[in-house]
C-alpha cells in the first residue's frame, strides 16, 4: 500500500536553505554572496503583480563591500534554493536603513514593481495580438533598465489599443489592464541564471496564453494527512467575486460614457440562479468598446458561480518542491481524506496564483484558485 507521506519525502529535498546573492541591477552580475542576510518575513510571489520583502543584514557577518552590494536603486537580491540551485525570489533593493544597531534593515520589491516606474510612451495598434501589444508596451524596459529579456507566445486574441504619453500610465498598469480581458495572455517575471557558470542572472518577462503547466492530473500533490498542516477553502459570492450579469463601463467624458453590452450567464439563470449584477470601470481612461466587451466577458466567466480559493499551509521539507515539482501558474492536486469541513473527504485540481515561502518555519503556502 502506498504511503503518501513517504511519497512526499521521496520527491522533496528536505528543508529549504537559501543562498542570497547581491547583484548589479543593470547587468545581473553577482557581486557578493550575503551569508548574513535573512528575510524578516515570508517570501511571496503572485501572477502579474509585485510583492515585497524586508530583510536584516548582520553587519558583523557582512562582506567588506556590503555597502555597494546593497545600494538602493542599483542592486538586486536573489535567493536560490541550495537543493536545486534554482532562483526562487528576486527583489530590487529600494530601502536601506541602519545606524547604531548592529543590523542593517533592507526592503526589496519583486521586479514587477519596476514596471510601475517606467512608461511606454505613445503607442497604438489595431487588430493586433494582445501578446504583441503587451510586448511592445514593455519594450522600453529593454533599454536602460535591469537585465530583462522577453519570452512571449501569441495569445490568439486580437485587440485595438492606444495610449498617449500624457496619460502617465505605467507599463505595469497597461499590462494589468490588458491581462484582465477575456482571452488575454498572462504574465510574470522570473529570475534565471544567465550563464552556465552562474555568475549573473536575467529577468525573464514571460507573456504567454497561460503561465505555468496546467494538467487535470498534476504530479504535485498536497494532502491531508500528509504534508498539509492546515487549510482553508474560501467560497465567496461577495461584491466583485460573484455575478450572473455584468456591464463594463468606461469613464465619463464630455462625449458620453462607453459601455459594454449586458452580459448575462443564461445557463445559470435558467438553472435557477437569481440575477446578481456587477458594474465597474476596468481601468482609468478606458473608452474602447471592444476592450470593455472583453473585460465584461472575462468577468462573467470568472464570477458566475463565485470564487473558490484554497489556502494551504504545508511542511516545506516534505511537500512538493517549489521550483522543481510546481511553480507559479502550475496546477496542483489537493487531496483531503478527512477534516471537519470535509468529513467525507475532498479533492480538487487548482492553479497556484500565488505562494508564500517561510524557510525558517519550514512552511510553504500556495494560494490556489479553482477554474
Amino acid at each position: 500500500m502506498d504511503d503518501p507521506v513517504l511519497d512526499h519525502q521521496l520527491m522533496a529535498a528536505g528543508p529549504y536553505v537559501l543562498s542570497w546573492y547581491a547583484c548589479d541591477l543593470r547587468t545581473g552580475a553577482v557581486v557578493e554572496e550575503l551569508l548574513a542576510l535573512a528575510p524578516t518575513q515570508p517570501l511571496q510571489r503572485r501572477l502579474g503583480a509585485a510583492t515585497s520583502c524586508s530583510f536584516a543584514l548582520a553587519l558583523a557577518g557582512a562582506p567588506l563591500e556590503w555597502e555597494s552590494a546593497t545600494d538602493q536603486g542599483r542592486t538586486m537580491l536573489v535567493a536560490t534554493d541550495t537543493a536545486s540551485g534554482q532562483p526562487v525570489w528576486p527583489g530590487l533593493t529600494l530601502v536601506r536603513e541602519g545606524g547604531s544597531d548592529p543590523v542593517l534593515d533592507l526592503a526589496a520589491a519583486s521586479p514587477e514593481a519596476y514596471l510601475d516606474r517606467r512608461y511606454p510612451g505613445d503607442y497604438s495598434a489595431t487588430a493586433t495580438d494582445a501578446t504583441t501589444v503587451m510586448a511592445a508596451l514593455a519594450a522600453p524596459l529593454l533599454s536602460g533598465g535591469p537585465p530583462f529579456v522577453l519570452d512571449t507566445a501569441l495569445s490568439g486574441l486580437l485587440i485595438d489599443y492606444a495610449i498617449a504619453d500624457t496619460e502617465d500610465k505605467t507599463v505595469l498598469s497597461c499590462l494589468q489592464e490588458i491581462a484582465a480581458m477575456a482571452g488575454a495572455p498572462e504574465w510574470t517575471i522570473d529570475a534565471v541564471w544567465a550563464d552556465a557558470a552562474q555568475t549573473r542572472f536575467q529577468l525573464v518577462l514571460r507573456i504567454r496564453p497561460t503561465i505555468g503547466v496546467q494538467s487535470t492530473n498534476p504530479g504535485a500533490v498536497f494532502d491531508l494527512p500528509g504534508c498539509i498542516s492546515r487549510y482553508r477553502l474560501t467560497e465567496s459570492y461577495e461584491r466583485g467575486r460573484g455575478a450572473t450579469r455584468v456591464i463594463a463601463r468606461g469613464e465619463q467624458t464630455a462625449g458620453g460614457r462607453a459601455t459594454s453590452m449586458v452580459h448575462t450567464n443564461t445557463v445559470l439563470t435558467a438553472a435557477g440562479w437569481p440575477l446578481w449584477e456587477h458594474r465597474w470601470t476596468p481601468a482609468a481612461g478606458l473608452a474602447d468598446a471592444g476592450q470593455l466587451e472583453r473585460h465584461a466577458a472575462e468577468a462573467l466567466a470568472l464570477m458566475g458561480t463565485g470564487s473558490r480559493a484554497w489556502s494551504l499551509e504545508a511542511a516545506a521539507s516534505v511537500a512538493p518542491r517549489l521550483g522543481a515539482d510546481w511553480g507559479l501558474g502550475d496546477s496542483v492536486h489537493v487531496v483531503i481524506d478527512f477534516s471537519p469541513r470535509h468529513p467525507r473527504g475532498a479533492e480538487a485540481v487548482a492553479r497556484a496564483y500565488a505562494w508564500t515561502l517561510d524557510p525558517g518555519a519550514d512552511r510553504v503556502s500556495p494560494i490556489l484558485l479553482e477554474d
